[in-house]
């Protein structure tokens, strides 16, 4: 079996539509995972599946979701060893984390990644920073003491690497290694 780690997209955000992580964890079930588990309550789930394909475990997940919760749900699918290889490679060292400083991981979606900026990339404000991408994820840096915050940031991902995308804490993909 090989464990997996789910991140779902827009997955209880807003106030709209809730679910609750009970019947997150018993969707899973019914689509044959094993050792299932959520992870906070923003669409975080780890499994395991003995397909070996991250891809064809999400399509299997994005059509269980549709079918048990009647919800269309991205989804991004990543094995537990590829975040840990993500984990060794220290996306972030060097930066310098004070409390208005916030350390993302932006997730992919399948296919070719559009990306037209140099990176490193940091906003004209200078409250964000696309430091690096890979084909499979961009790391990204927030400063909150000087910008708006959040939304700016997944604003430009999604106009730089397209709206199939993700976005997790670092803290958060850390969680989902403990």
């Amino acid at each position: 079996m090989i464990p997996y780690v789910a991140f779902l997209r827009g997955f209880n955000v807003g106030g709209h539509g809730l679910v609750k992580m009970a019947d997150l964890k018993k969707a899973f079930v019914d689509m044959g995972f094993r050792n299932v588990r959520t992870l906070l309550a923003s669409g975080n789930v780890l499994f395991e599946s003995a397909e070996a394909d991250p891809q064809a475990v999400a399509g299997k997940i994005v059509a269980g979701l549709k079918k048990s919760l009647n919800k269309d749900i991205g989804v991004a699918v990543r094995s537990r060893h590829h975040l840990e290889r993500i984990r060794a490679a220290d996306p972030f060292r060097g930066i310098a984390v004070t409390p208005s400083i916030r350390l993302y991981v932006t997730f992919l979606g399948p296919g070719p990644v559009p990306g037209r900026l140099t990176l490193p990339y940091s906003s004209p404000q200078g409250d964000f920073c696309m430091l690096r991408a890979t084909p499979t994820e961009v790391f990204s840096v927030l400063d909150l003491a000087r910008g708006k915050g959040t939304p700016e940031l997944m604003s430009a991902i999604e106009k730089e690497f397209g709206a199939a995308v993700t976005t997790r804490s670092w803290h958060t993909v850390l969680k989902a290694l403990a």
